[in-house]
Order: C-alpha cells, then sequence, then structure tokens
C-alpha cells in the first residue's frame, strides 16, 4: 500500500475520520475540538469549524451524505448539514462522554454510545429522541447497524457485544469471546459477518447467520478501530503507528 499524502490536519490526536459517500471529500476530528473537511484527492481543506466545546470523539454521515453527526466528550451529540456546515440541532441527554455514533443504511437512524452505559437511539433529520437502551456495565465505546437494518450491536467496557433487534430494540444476543473490553465493531457490506476487536489484542469474525466466530486473529498488540472493505475480503485494523490489513 503506496502512501498518497501526510495531512497536517490537527493539532492534538485524531479521533476519528470518515470519507463521504461519494468518495469526493474527507471529514476528521480531534482532541483540539475543530471538524475539518477535505476535498478528495486534492486534499484542499473545504472549511473548519468548531463543532463542541470539548473534545470530538466520534463522527457519523448519513448514508445518503445530507447529514453530519458529531460526538463530544461534552456529552452531546450535534447534527450539521454536510453540504452547508449550518448547525441542525443539538442532542442532549447522555450523561457523560459520547464516544461511538452509527447511522443506519436508511439514513433515518442514528445512535449514539457513551460512557453512561447507554446508547440512545434518534430520528434523522429531527434529533427526536426514540430511545435509551441499557445492559452494559460500564463505558459503550462502539455501536454499528447491520446493512440490512435488522440488527443494533454496541459494545464497550465489559467483554460482552449485545445485539438488538433493529426496529423493536430487544435485546437477541449476548457474543463472549473477547476480554475486558470491545473497542470497535463493524458489519461487513453484505452483512454475512460481524468484525470485533478487543482489549486481549485479538480481531474476531463473527458469522451473523449462526453469530459464531468463523476466524480469530492475533494482533500481537492492543488494536484501535477496524474496518472492512466494500468488497468484503479485507480487514483493516488500527494500530499504533501501523494498520494491518
Amino acid at each position: 500500500m503506496k502512501e498518497l499524502t501526510t495531512i497536517p490536519a490537527h493539532t492534538g490526536h485524531v479521533t476519528s475520520v470518515l470519507f463521504s459517500p461519494d468518495g469526493t471529500t474527507l471529514v476528521s476530528a480531534g482532541m483540539d475540538k475543530p471538524v475539518k473537511v477535505w476535498a478528495v484527492p486534492r486534499w484542499k481543506m473545504l472549511r473548519s469549524f468548531e463543532a463542541h466545546e470539548k473534545r470530538v470523539n466520534a463522527l457519523a454521515l448519513s448514508p445518503d451524505g445530507e447529514i453530519l453527526a458529531t460526538g463530544s466528550t461534552d456529552t452531546t451529540v450535534r447534527l450539521w448539514a454536510f453540504a452547508s456546515g449550518e448547525l441542525l440541532c443539538t442532542l442532549g441527554g447522555h450523561k457523560r462522554t459520547v464516544a461511538g455514533l452509527a447511522a443506519s443504511s436508511d439514513a433515518r437512524l442514528l445512535a449514539s454510545a457513551s460512557y453512561d452505559a447507554t446508547v440512545r437511539l434518534w430520528s434523522l433529520p429531527s434529533g427526536e429522541a426514540l430511545s435509551t437502551l441499557e445492559g452494559h456495565p460500564k463505558n459503550v465505546t462502539a455501536v454499528a447497524f447491520s446493512p440490512d437494518g435488522t440488527t443494533l450491536a454496541s459494545s464497550g467496557l465489559g467483554s460482552a457485544i449485545l445485539l438488538r433487534s433493529f426496529l423493536s430494540a430487544e435485546l437477541m444476543h449476548r457474543l463472549e469471546g473477547h476480554e475486558v473490553a470491545v473497542g470497535s465493531l463493524a458489519f461487513s457490506p453484505d452483512g454475512r459477518y460481524l468484525a470485533s476487536i478487543g482489549y486481549e489484542q485479538t480481531a474476531k469474525l463473527w458469522s451473523t447467520e449462526d453469530w459464531t466466530v468463523v476466524r480469530s486473529l492475533d494482533l500481537g498488540a492492543r488494536p484501535g478501530f477496524l474496518a472492512l472493505a466494500p468488497d468484503n475480503r479485507t480487514l483493516a485494523v488500527g494500530m499504533e503507528y501501523k494498520v494491518i490489513l
């Protein structure tokens, strides 16, 4: 893999990056609070804005590319019109840091994960609060929607990954296999697999047909995040100073 360029984007630790659905822009956030939007492939900054009073930990962009969600240590989630950068609304309700965000494939729902041990569901684009989901013992740091709109996965401190019905929020499964904490989750684009990484330095690939582990990879170091490629053939795991494919 050839390095294209290095962007001096932030003055503090970069906490989240994502590409727009059409691949023309990159969004980045970090501990220095600004959210920045970059043109691809020129890597020119299009705009920068102070999204929150404290650090921005999570980003999510609706699949239609219209709404950008930001989550912060200030306990709030904010919704922005992605094209203009206009603030649409501020979502309050979490009592501690918002650490993870995910938008549903139909662009109608947003899930937020928080250190207050809850996951909250919000309506897009109105920001209406729909439900608060409990069940994790401590910090929730990751949340993901399945592509077919049937399953919501969440994880954090504690060994379990919780799987809920997308519509009813009913708890369907508890996946055990990691230790201490599960830091990141991602469904494969075809919905056949759920990938997870744990603090015990392993990545696991779960079959969504019967929720058994089909692969377990020893990473050799504590990972930070993961992503599955659109072709369902490549898993990327972010580590300190490197990315493992």
